[in-house]
């Protein structure tokens, strides 16, 4: 068995690399937060009541990668830039991220990885807990084959953390999860809301219920496949938004298993920095010119409050609806 590196010890990077050290693998990771590092080294990773393991832990600017390497990359997006540049030819490289970044496409990688499940960390420690279950979908991206594939998703399953799907191609399943995300983060993020009160307020769930219809038809237009990351078809989720009383019933059936869940967007519009090119942003170059325009109100909103690091508040949503 390979080594392992995992670059951002977040919520999935400490699950991931948790599931890897269960199986007995050696696992290091590499973080740019010097005080997560110092955690680690003090009480290695944890992931909820389960003992903590140890595992090695290094800070970003003191890595350096070896071809030989394989590095799943844990990191949000806009991180991407600072690792890519790091790594040396060779590198095995399977991201596990939600937004789609450019130049991490251009990388060519064979293999990544799509988490169905929430993972929040606690800020500045190596401790996380699965808030929402779910799989992780790991699977090829369309070109060579990687031989290693099935060995990761057995030593993965092993831990009992997540569920782990072996597809032969993970991009249906990378665009469905982008339907959804690029839905929920913006707007609870802008208002401050965690992922089951964005059910739970009417101005908050019917922007949310717009989004998504829109993210359907704009990666339908594009001619996407999409694969079923949650109890429902992409197709179906379309179908029942256009029964707003079927809609707004079944957000109540949902609404326990999110409520005190987070967005991956929660805290990083006051840091200045966040996915929204990566998400929405992605969407609209899909879209061309074909019509999105909550989205492109979306998109515009974020980028003002990400410029102004201004505080979120429910008053934002306001400024979406016509």
């Amino acid at each position: 068995m390979d080594a392992i590196t995992i670059v951002g010890a977040g919520g999935i990077g400490c699950a991931v690399g948790y599931a890897f050290a269960a199986s007995g693998a050696e696992v290091t990771f590499v973080e740019s937060d010097a005080a997560k590092v110092a955690h680690g080294l003090d009480h290695g990773v944890a992931v909820d009541r389960r003992p903590r393991l140890p595992a090695r832990f290094i800070h970003f600017d003191d890595w350096r990668p070896s071809g030989d390497d394989v590095v799943w990359l844990c990191t949000k997006c806009y991180d991407n830039a600072a690792v890519l540049a790091r790594l040396p030819a060779g590198v095995t490289v399977v991201p596990v991220q939600n937004g789609f970044d450019r130049q991490l496409e251009g990388l060519g990688h064979t293999a990544e990885g799509i988490a169905a499940f929430v993972s929040e960390c606690r800020p500045h420690e190596t401790i996380t807990r699965i808030t929402r279950a779910g799989k992780l979908y790991l699977g090829l991206r369309g070109g060579a084959a990687e031989s290693r594939l099935s060995a990761w998703a057995d030593r993965l399953r092993r831990a009992g953390l997540f569920g782990v799907r072996l597809v032969s191609d993970s991009r249906p399943y990378k665009h469905s999860k982008l339907m959804y995300n690029a839905a929920i983060s913006p707007l609870a993020a802008a208002a401050g809301l965690d992922n089951g009160q964005l059910l739970a307020d009417s101005l908050a769930r019917r922007l949310f219920f717009r989004v998504l219809q829109e993210n359907h038809a704009i990666l339908r237009g594009a001619g996407l496949p999409l694969g079923t990351v949650g109890p429902l078809r992409p197709a179906i989720v379309a179908a029942i938004l256009r029964r707003p009383a079927v809609a707004n019933a079944l957000a109540w059936a949902f609404y326990p298993s999110l409520r005190g869940t987070y967005c991956s967007m929660a805290g990083d519009i006051v840091k200045g920095r966040t996915e929204i090119d990566n998400y929405t942003g992605h969407l609209l170059r899909l879209a061309g010119n074909r019509p999105c325009p909550l989205n492109r109100r979306v998109y515009e909103v974020i980028k003002r409050l990400e410029h102004r690091r201004e505080v979120p508040g429910v008053a934002v949503l306001r400024e979406l609806e016509d």
